[in-house]
């Protein structure tokens, strides 16, 4: 494989100028991400505290968009606290492991089209690796190791029970993600998100979101959102711990890590929901020469603020879910809806004639799965039971107040 394959910056070798280039990109890159993520801060307290009335930011700046810049000073100048019962390499180590791969992953999201600058064909993507979907696997593993980490390495019970909570969460939604991720290259045939955006870029009609019937859409979704940690499947910080998860024990710069982690996670996986839905800066582009450039961009801003948006909106408006129904939904409900999905869709690459028979196949395999589920369910709430059903009285409210008043009588 040689570098022109992968980005035609390199037709004239590696050059000076073009690590120059490259340079430059990585660095507009990183203020592009840094300035989205302040700009994302101050957008969901703003956007919230209108959903519920309240004014939200108003003394920072206009409209108060200075006071993520005045809360980050803040947090630089407070007194950094490391507990003497932590390891301190680890405990220093996890913030990192949470924000390293948030950047690396934006470095692989296409925000527009080609540039010609002093003769060199410049993509406006800081990287374009011919496995960049399996970079973003793997970055998303890593930020397992942050989460899980931070708990463990805190020396406390609360930030442990909390990063066990959000490491399980994670691991159980990346199979459903995978198995969504796979549907998409096997439509598009390469795993460069590059060539993903590509295939898109000859219509709405093109896109993924539509060529492949918008369920694998739904389960990415569903699956990014409860693996970011985001609501409704916040459950890092349970209503009976006045705790604050697994970044409990982390104050001042590092505690800022975790939060900006989050964040720019969230910005980055809009951006990859774009890229592999809604062929990313794929839009109508005006026939002017000055601004062919331009609108592909613009639009990559749009569609990447409107799923922006979308999270802020299930923070406002969704309740959160109990633990076990957030394991039922991923590991009974999202892994064999993704998994029968890629099955439809693998047959349908093959021939029809194939699709239909993975269609029934998969159907009749639903049928069973909900008969088992059906059936486990009963076992749990029935007479045989040996534990009550969680969010139930074991007892009913009557016995319950009779052997309260014998107590106190």
């Amino acid at each position: 494989m040689n570098l022109l394959s992968v980005d035609p910056l390199y037709n004239h070798g590696v050059t000076g100028i073009v690590l120059l280039i490259v340079l430059i990109k990585v660095l507009v890159g990183f203020a592009a991400i840094m300035g989205a993520v302040t700009l994302m801060i101050w957008f969901e307290r703003k956007a919230i505290s209108d959903m519920q009335s309240r004014i939200g930011p108003q003394r920072w700046g206009p409209f108060g968009i200075l006071q993520t810049l005045a809360d980050g000073i803040k947090l630089f100048f407070k007194e950094d606290l490391v507990p003497a019962e932590a390891d301190r390499f680890v405990f220093k180590l996890a913030p990192y492991l949470t924000l390293v791969p948030a950047l690396i992953t934006f470095s692989i999201v296409p925000i527009g089209g080609t540039l010609n600058i002093g003769g060199h064909k410049v993509m406006l993507q800081i990287a374009n690796p011919p496995m960049g979907i399996l970079i973003m696997l793997a970055m998303s593993g890593i930020s397992v190791y942050g989460v899980m980490l931070a708990g463990w390495a805190s020396g406390s019970k609360y930030p442990l029970l909390s990063s066990v909570r959000a490491s399980a969460q994670m691991i159980s939604y990346e199979a459903a993600l995978g198995m969504t991720i796979v549907t998409v290259i096997l439509v598009t045939g390469s795993l460069s998100t590059h060539d993903i955006v590509m295939s898109q870029a000859h219509g709405i009609w093109h896109w993924n979101l539509i060529r492949l019937g918008f369920i694998p859409f739904g389960v990415f979704l569903i699956a990014i959102t409860a693996e970011l940690g985001r609501p409704p499947f916040d459950v890092v910080e349970a209503e009976s711990e006045l705790v604050g998860g697994y970044a409990t024990e982390y104050s001042s710069l590092r505690f800022a890590l975790f939060y900006l982690a989050e964040f720019m996670n969230t910005i980055t996986m809009s951006a990859i929901i774009v890229t592999l839905f809604f062929g990313g800066p794929a839009g109508w582009i005006p026939p002017v020469a000055h601004l062919k450039w331009v609108f592909p961009i613009l639009w990559f801003l749009v569609k990447t603020t409107g799923f922006a948006f979308c999270y802020i909106w299930f923070r406002a408006a969704l309740p959160r879910f109990r633990y076990d129904q957030v394991m039922d939904l991923g590991w009974k409900r999202l892994i064999p809806l993704s998994l029968g999905w890629m099955l439809v869709v693998a047959g349908f690459l093959i021939e029809p004639a194939w699709g239909l028979v993975m269609a029934a196949l998969v159907l009749l395999a639903s049928v069973f799965l909900g008969r088992a589920f059906q059936i486990g369910y009963g076992r749990e709430i029935g007479p045989d039971s040996v534990l009550a059903p969680i969010g139930r009285r074991p007892l009913p409210g009557a016995v319950l107040r009779q052997m309260t008043d014998e107590g106190e009588a």
